[in-house]
């Protein structure tokens, strides 16, 4: 829990702005994150398809962890997305579950550790991967492991796998790079920034109430 007063639980806000440093220079070194003239590093429909095969990779595991919140809807959903994808979207590289209304239901352990009443713990910044909390960060943890895909495949495709979810991760950058450039560099305080749509976002994914202050308000009014 924040300590009184605080408005996020980032004890180690001194460590964490080191780290985010270092990985403003990584992204301004590989991806020229921030420069006004910066060109796409992949062509737009490689770039697609990409994200696509990574997000269908993902699938199997986001099954695992609606079966294990006790929501088998989303579970069916994800599973007859995966399926479609897989066969249809040659691979998942296409994405026709999302023309035909069938949109991925997206979780994983860290909100399973949610739901089953894990605290958040605090905010951290962790090299090349960025913002999460200690419960996320277990939970990145832990789908690795329980990942289905990791099992489903010998050596060496299963190394492919794991390349394909690299390579749609890179992807990302360049499909949501004005949105994440405008919260790297557009700001003063760029980790404040960062810290705060972090949270924010991974709430309201969480489907928790943020408490809203108004330092306006009058604390006697009724």
């Amino acid at each position: 829990m924040p300590e009184p007063g605080a408005e996020f639980n980032d004890p180690y806000e001194t460590q964490n702005r080191a780290v985010h440093e270092a990985n403003l220079a990584v992204d301004r070194a590989v991806f020229g994150g921030g420069k006004p003239d910066r060109k796409p590093f992949l062509p737009a429909p490689l770039a697609a398809g990409l994200g696509n095969f990574s997000d269908n990779l993902g699938m199997p595991a986001a099954v695992l962890n609606s079966l294990l919140q006790g929501r088998p809807d989303p579970a069916v959903k994800n599973a007859a997305r995966f399926l479609m994808n897989t066969t249809v979207g040659l691979g998942g590289i296409l994405d026709p579950a999302t023309a035909v209304g069938l949109h991925a239901e997206d979780t994983d352990f860290g909100e399973t550790l949610h739901v089953w009443g894990a605290p958040e713990g605090a905010f951290l910044v962790v090299p090349l991967a960025g913002p999460t909390t200690e419960r996320d960060l277990v939970g990145k943890v832990v789908d690795f492991v329980i990942d289905p895909m990791n099992s489903a495949f010998p050596e060496p495709e299963k190394y492919y796998v794991a390349a394909g979810k690299l390579a749609g991760k890179v992807a990302d950058r360049q499909r949501y790079g004005d949105v994440i450039d405008d919260i790297l560099y557009g700001s003063a305080d760029s980790y404040a920034q960062m810290r705060l749509m972090y949270l924010q976002n991974r709430h309201y994914e969480l489907g928790i109430e943020a408490e809203v202050f108004d330092p306006y308000e009058d604390p006697y009014g009724q």
